[in-house]
Order: structure tokens, then sequence, then C-alpha cells
């Protein structure tokens, strides 16, 4: 199983990257996120997830872990295979698309060609679901300390995002320190959160 590929970009196509590993190249198909950080001639390292079927062995690679996250969230949905997955991914970075799911903005994901609002909508009640579930590295004692009160999960669906997106309890709990989240929705904290790790 390939966890990251390595190499030197020999060309780029429509849809997919050519990596030169010490004299084989390898089609990367990517999103045109991850396709607008590459530059054909120079090095890159792209974090990859396998796609096999009978007739079929594609490489899917990205820049950033936390959009290779999202991509592995995104085709577990029904009905969402990795070319759609890697659609709604081109259309908004990872941090863009987690706030829209995590705020039930099906428009946003509707900008995707051939994302209907259907399936949409069911990305974003699947997905709320996993987030819940199978957050990466969430420290429940970070959630409890940034959740002032019970009232609300809108703390949680921040943190949990965050999480999923490859950010480590750590980083969020410094960009959450000293924020009141009590009167903020996801979204907003999740804009804070990210502002708050860009300084």
């Amino acid at each position: 199983m390939f966890y990251h590929i390595e190499g030197k970009i020999s060309e780029i196509t429509k849809d997919a990257a050519i990596i030169d590993c010490n004299g084989v190249g390898y089609e990367v198909k990517t999103s045109l996120t991850t396709m607008s950080s590459l530059k054909t001639g120079e090095k890159a390292k792209l974090f990859v997830a396998e796609h096999i079927r009978e007739d079929t062995f594609d490489l899917y690679g990205f820049f950033e872990k936390r959009e290779k996250n999202l991509f592995d969230m995104l085709r577990g949905v029904s009905g969402v295979g990795p070319k759609a997955a890697i659609s709604i991914l081109s259309i908004a970075n990872p941090e863009a698309l987690a706030m829209a799911i995590m705020s039930g903005d099906s428009a946003t994901l509707t900008r995707a060609p051939g994302i209907g609002k259907k399936i949409a909508q069911r990305l974003i009640l699947e997905l709320k679901d996993k987030i819940a579930k199978d957050s990466i590295d969430l420290d429940e004692a970070l959630v409890s300390e940034i959740m002032h009160d019970t009232g609300s999960g809108n703390q949680k669906d921040a943190v949990s995002a965050l999480s999923v997106l490859g950010y480590t309890s750590g980083e969020i709990n410094s960009a959450l320190k000293g924020v009141n989240t009590r009167e903020m929705n996801t979204e907003e904290i999740i804009k804070t959160a990210l502002k708050n790790m860009m300084k």
C-alpha cells in the first residue's frame, strides 16, 4: 500500500501529474487544489490514496495530508466515488469544504460537476456523523476544555472538523486558546482557528 510518492514532476495533464521516481513514471490523479501547487520539473511529495478494481489501479495524490483525509471521507459516502470526490475537492480548499459540510451549506457542494442537491445533502448528513465518530487525533479532554457549556455541539463539531483535516490536538488548542466560542457557530469557530494558525 502506498502512503506517499516523492519525485520530479515530469508532466502535468488536465487531471493528473506524472511523477518520476527513479526512472519510473507514476500517473497520479489529483484535484485542481493540489494541481495549483505543482510545477513541471520541480520535486514534489504527494500523499497517496489507491483505487483498485478488477481492471483499474488508480493513484490519487494530494499536496497536503488534510486534503487526502477529506478525500478518503468523501469517497466513503454512498454514491460518491473517487472521481466525484476529486470534483468536490477541486471547487475549494479543504478548510472551506469542511466549513460547508459542518454548516450544512449544500449550495457550495453542488458547485462541483456531477454533485446534485440530494448527494450534497447526503454528504452533509453522513460526514457529520463520521467526523463525530472517527475524528483523527481528537482529544476528548481538549473538546471538554473548549466547550464552555454543554448546551451546544458547535464547539465539538468545529474541533472534530479541524481534527479530520489533519490538525493535532495541540495545534487546535493553541489556535482556540482564550477564544470565547460559546456565542459562535461552527463555521465561525473553524474560521477563527484557521486564522490564528496562520499567524
